[in-house]
């Protein structure tokens, strides 16, 4: 892709929404496996309750999960202060996107990897004790390896919805070029000014290129997994 192509203002959008969406990924990849691994493996009281709130945020409206963020992590927040003494700050940053984007993402990834450890043949997992080893050194080494394509297909399920990301993102951290307008709030501020029709249309077309990518490359990636 040419530079010339996108505009500077259009450039920084991408490169922004480029790191939100795999930072938000990556926040998200190690506890969305934890979580998934207790949905998949153990039964306890309360189960469903965590379930639930893992999934709150896909029938949730965005924009409710993102005031709820606003709440908790804005800087008159219980959380957002308490961090806030430690020089993190999330509300109207860009780590405040990724975070926004982190929590959209998480039922996406966990519902994906717990579909993949639920796969796994409980038979090899038990082979695994009887040669001694314990839960975590099974899972580290049977089951997590097993699901791997699992787990790259979640990780760009929430990669995609992290750069899709708009209602939670923009009530939590608004719009401010540069700093937390993502692809999906340009192009909203685009279709609000005359003429930004192209830009718009330029943003969309670079939009279904990266997710493409995304997707041929997880394929790619899951394939060597499986083999």
């Amino acid at each position: 892709m040419p530079t010339g192509w996108l505009s500077p203002e259009e450039w920084v959008a991408l490169r922004l929404t480029l790191l939100v969406a795999l930072t938000a990924t990556g926040a998200a990849l190690l506890p969305g496996i934890a979580v998934a691994w207790i949905l998949a493996r153990l039964r306890f009281p309360g189960r469903w309750l965590l379930d639930a709130l893992v999934h709150l945020p896909l029938v949730l409206p965005p924009v409710v999960t993102g005031y709820l963020l606003l709440l908790s992590f804005g800087r008159r927040g219980p959380i957002g202060q308490a961090l806030a003494e430690w020089g993190i700050v999330f509300s109207f940053r860009w780590t405040g996107a990724a975070l926004a984007c982190a929590v959209m993402g998480f039922p996406l990834l966990v519902r994906a990897i717990r579909l993949s450890i639920e796969a796994v043949d409980r038979r090899l997992e038990e082979a695994a004790g009887t040669l001694g080893a314990n839960r975590l050194a099974t899972a580290l080494l049977v089951t997590l390896p097993l699901a791997m394509p699992g787990i790259l297909a979640g990780a760009v399920l929430c990669f995609g919805k992290a750069m899709g990301e708009f209602g939670a993102t923009i009530t939590f951290v608004s719009n401010i070029p540069g700093e937390t307008q993502t692809i999906s709030a340009a192009i909203y501020t685009l279709t609000q000014v005359p003429g930004g029709e192209a830009g718009a249309t330029r943003l969309t077309v670079v939009s279904i290129a990266v997710a493409m990518l995304a997707l041929v490359g997880s394929e790619l990636l899951a394939r060597r997994a499986a083999r």
